[in-house]
């Protein structure tokens, strides 16, 4: 029978979970250069997975995904549309640089998917998709939709993915060496795996959102697009979406704490923009 969940059952777990976390010896890491905005939180990643790995899996998905919509009639079937993402990414691609050296001759590939949905995505290695709801129901300037590619982008500069997947990796291996350190069981498991989420895992979700939102400003001014419409951008969500969960319990900063974050950081690489701006 395991021993039942109590405060001082739990001390025990999360010593017996650090203790399990340094045995799995994830590395310190520095993904990109700081930027004006200045992004320089050194990253732990697990030896187990390599930015190869996610790259190569990302584009055999990102295939598979094109595949299929194309099946659909809708890959890039507005092709202005396209035109128009392509062209700003155009623009976008070439200052990634100004975060990490290789990151421009990746093996961009930009493509528009006809769907109601109010997303847009970067995967590993560059492999960008935008859905034509999010252009079309917030009606988006060229501006607004740097903006959100820019924020895209950003996470694979960052190499967040592997960072999430690291960090779950190392955690379900360490939650798992705990519960039977401790002989707690599997519903002794799934409880210290719910909190470890809410006290852990999401605030870093919400600090990978943060970071991308602060280097997509700066990519957005350096290609000479307005790093204020990421502003606009947001209270459009925020119309069309409303306020969303709690910040606590949320993958995202809440939107009051977004827009201003947003709003500090779009003024510190204003001058970016204007040296860069078309027509200066």
């Amino acid at each position: 029978m395991s021993e039942p969940w109590s405060i001082g059952t739990g001390r025990r777990f999360w010593v017996a979970l650090l203790a399990a976390l340094l045995l799995a010896g994830c590395q310190s890491v520095r993904t990109t250069q700081p930027g004006a905005v200045g992004v320089d939180r050194k990253q732990q990643m697990s030896p187990l997975v390599s930015e190869a790995q996610l790259r190569e899996v990302a584009a055999q998905q990102y295939s598979e995904t094109l595949t299929e919509t194309r099946k659909k009639g809708d890959l890039n079937a507005d092709p202005g549309m396209t035109r128009r993402v392509r062209a700003i990414a155009d623009r976008l691609i070439p200052q990634t640089g100004a975060f990490r050296a290789d990151a421009p001759s990746w093996q961009w590939e930009v493509n528009v998917i006809r769907s109601d949905q109010l997303n847009a995505w970067c995967m590993p290695g560059g492999k960008i998709a935008v859905y034509t709801g999010i252009i079309d129901k917030l009606r988006l300037s060229d501006d607004e939709i740097a903006a959100i590619m820019g924020h895209e982008i950003a996470h694979a500069l960052r190499e967040h993915a592997r960072e999430r997947v690291s960090e779950q990796v190392t955690a379900n291996t360490a939650i798992s060496i705990g519960a039977a350190v401790l002989g707690l069981g599997r519903s002794g498991a799934d409880l210290a795996g719910a909190l470890y989420n809410v006290t852990f895992r999401l605030p870093n979700s919400r600090l990978h959102e943060s970071e991308a939102d602060r280097m997509g400003v700066e990519l957005a001014a350096r290609a000479g697009y307005d790093p204020r419409a990421a502003v606009s951008l947001w209270n459009k969500m925020v119309a069309h979406s409303g306020n969303g969960p709690p910040e606590v319990l949320s993958t995202h900063p809440a939107p009051a704490s977004r827009i201003r974050d947003l709003q500090t950081y779009a003024e510190r690489v204003m001058p970016l923009y204007r040296q860069a701006r078309p027509g200066r």
